[in-house]
């Protein structure tokens, strides 16, 4: 086996399925199939014979599903990374999605609804190939020599020093993004939050439109707040919580006194929308510095520009750290380019959300 090689574990009660996963994947110089399982029970079997990195794995099995399957997985071993597979063509699919990537799946690709004789699997094949080499840990950033992780210092913890945050009064409302891992971390982050934190919510989670409901839904009973997907023209109340509907920008914009929900069909930003950049360049607007953004794990460098126009007008932005991110391409970008004043590990973000949100 080639040094660096990605080793993966296919995990389908179907037969075709495994062998169609196989053949996409088949040819890739820095992955390999090192074997299947027809079950859950023999997918942990698989675990403890081989050295795996990352499961490919459905979630509509017999006998144990994949749902039920994660956190044993996870226990056996808690590196390893899960890549569901989910038809999503029914709510019922769609629901178990989003429960497997709130406790602990890191990313989903869907099913093709068929395997057309004489196709050749192109898109899927694409998308799988990014997904699993986004999660892949031989394919992250290598630092320089004498570089550091955290420009603020070896905790990374310590804030951008060119631009320190300039909270003048209370915040105002807390916006959040995140892609590849999010959902689990977002429902880590809510959940843990200080009864206390009163600011409306407001999160785009990279995702299809068929799921944001979902998603918010499952979040709302996670962190025991008002939750539900963004609606036009919604005024944002104390304790909510508002996530973006897939397939369309979500904006804050100010009314009076009030805090509004937009939404819009405006063209893709960072290929996203989504995009974490339209909701925070938009709370940048309305609430200036007393606003927070939080980005979270996350494929690409979405939230970037917007973490650059809270920066500017004096807000705080908290990136999540390398080590705790599933893919640290959004958090790292905003880090990378001194736009964080705190980087933090997940578990350090719920207690410093509601350290700067407490501020009077």
């Amino acid at each position: 086996m080639a040094q660096g090689k990605l080793r993966v574990l296919i995990v389908d009660d179907s037969g075709v399925f495994r062998g169609y996963w196989g053949r996409l994947l088949s040819g890739e110089s820095d992955i390999e199939v090192v074997t299947t399982a027809v079950s859950a029970k023999a997918a942990l079997e698989a675990l403890a014979y081989h050295s795996i990195d990352l499961v490919l794995l459905d979630v509509e099995m017999p006998e144990m599903s994949g749902l039920e399957a994660i956190p044993h997985f996870l226990k056996a071993k808690p590196e390893l990374k899960i890549l569901i597979a989910s038809s999503l063509t029914s709510s019922a699919a769609g629901r178990v999605t989003v429960e497997a990537l709130t406790v602990g799946a890191h990313d989903f690709i869907g099913k093709p609804s068929s395997l057309v004789a004489g196709g050749d699997g192109s898109d899927v094949r694409a998308n799988l190939l990014e997904k699993i080499r986004a999660l892949s840990p031989y394919s992250g950033r290598v630092l320089g020599a004498g570089e550091s992780k955290a420009p603020g210092g070896a905790n990374a913890q310590a804030g951008d020093s060119r631009t320190a945050p300039r909270i003048s009064g209370p915040v105002q409302v807390i916006a959040i993004g995140a892609s590849t891992g999010g959902p689990n971390a977002l429902s880590l982050v809510l959940s843990k939050l200080a009864e206390s934190v009163r600011q409306p919510i407001v999160i785009v989670q990279h995702m299809p439109a068929n799921l944001t409901a979902m998603l918010a839904e499952r979040l709302g009973r996670d962190c025991k707040r008002p939750c539900a997907e963004g609606k036009d023209g919604t005024v944002l109340r104390q304790g909510s919580v508002y996530v973006a509907p897939g397939g369309r920008h979500m904006t804050v914009r100010r009314v009076g006194s009030d805090l509004v929900l937009g939404l819009n069909d405006d063209p893709p930003e960072n290929f996203c929308r989504p995009a974490v950049d339209v909701l925070f360049r938009s709370v940048a607007e309305a609430c200036s510095n007393a606003s927070l953004g939080v980005v979270l794990t996350g494929m690409g460098e979405d939230g970037k520009r917007g973490s650059e126009a809270l920066r500017a007008c004096g807000a705080a932005v908290v990136a999540q750290d390398e080590a705790s991110s599933v893919v640290w391409g959004m958090p790292g970008a905003v880090h990378r380019a001194g736009l964080a004043s705190y980087t933090l590990p997940l578990t350090s973000i719920s207690e410093k959300v509601s350290e700067m949100a407490a501020r009077k």
